[in-house]
């Protein structure tokens, strides 16, 4: 049994995992109590005492309600990349339709969730649909919330930039699929938790779009990011199919899903670049500069993530 949180506290979904431990972290610099219901209670706690954790117990609703009882504010990072044998997207919209109820029936003031730019019930990917099924639960709850809506994010243990980093130092090509001038908008994780915890101290409901300060050509995103860690490697255009078959052959070496056909559909139909204003200030540039020591030296392994809750997020 498991004593009941602190009155007011934040409640950050999976904060020993990506984004949520930044947002738990920023919540912790303030000086706010700090929660977090998790799948990986396995894994060292990198918080210590400050921040006790629950079950996210998905199987068991009335569990989950006693669990965010007492909360002011939920920070929901739930969700999962890709179909796979222990995990889909059907689950996860299931998962987070009962975690939403979840909230409200246990008197959560308000739900910060983690979406993407431009879902849609008609998009032809199944991501981009589920994540806007998503945005319908949550609106359904009636309960106040903010939606943020990031296109990709980097630093710390982010998947995208540390592998394009990982393949541009082992292979003698990279490959951008057809023109590679569709657009993409980086947004740092700490300034994505930042602009979580400030939509969770509003009232309104509210969608953001989380973009960060430059936008790139996916072809410049990579030759960016190849620069900062001192590689020079041909970036070539390559049929989508082709650039599909490469992906199944790293996989095979990594045991992990490196890229999908959805992911790579959403990117070259342009739906990770939206025109509004940027929220973020860290330039994906300067960062990449910065840490170009440890860019890409490991490979972020997103099945290993999901399966490995004992092993420390970073470690995988």
């Amino acid at each position: 049994m498991h004593p009941p949180i602190v009155p007011g506290t934040h409640v950050v979904t999976g904060a020993y995992g990506y984004t949520g431990k930044y947002i738990a972290q920023r919540l912790l610099d303030r000086g706010l109590p700090v929660a977090t219901v998790t799948n990986s209670a396995g894994r060292a706690n990198p918080f210590g005492e400050q921040v006790r954790a629950y079950p996210l117990d998905f199987a068991n609703p009335s569990a989950l309600v006693e669990s965010l009882r007492g909360a002011s504010v939920l920070y929901n990072t739930y969700w999962v990349r890709f179909n796979y044998r222990h995990f889909n997207f059907a689950g996860a919209i299931r998962n987070s339709r009962t975690l939403f109820n979840a909230a409200k029936d246990a008197g959560v003031g308000r739900i910060v969730h983690v979406s993407i730019t431009n879902p849609s019930p008609d998009s032809p990917y199944e991501y981009f649909r589920g994540k806007a099924e998503v945005e319908e639960a949550l609106r359904d709850t009636g309960v106040s919330h903010a939606i943020l809506r990031p296109a990709v994010l980097f630093g710390g243990a982010d998947i995208l930039v540390n592998n394009i980093a990982w393949m541009l130092r082992r292979l003698p090509m990279f490959g951008v699929f057809g023109d590679g001038k569709y657009r993409v908008q980086p947004i740092h994780v700490e300034d994505f938790a930042d602009l979580a915890i400030e939509h969770a101290l509003g009232n309104e409901n509210t969608v953001v779009n989380a973009i960060g300060p430059a936008t790139f050509t996916y072809r410049e995103m990579v030759a960016a990011v190849a620069e900062a860690i001192g590689v020079r490697r041909p970036i070539v255009s390559v049929p989508a199919w082709f650039g599909l078959a490469v992906s199944r052959i790293v996989d095979r070496f990594t045991g992990d899903i490196a890229l999908t056909r959805e992911e790579i559909g959403g990117l070259m139909d342009g739906l990770l670049y939206v025109d509004t204003p940027p929220v973020g200030s860290i330039r994906l540039t300067e960062w990449a500069k910065e840490n170009s020591a440890t860019l890409g030296v490991r490979y972020a392994n997103e099945i290993g993530r999901r399966l490995k809750r004992a092993t420390a997020y970073d470690k995988l």
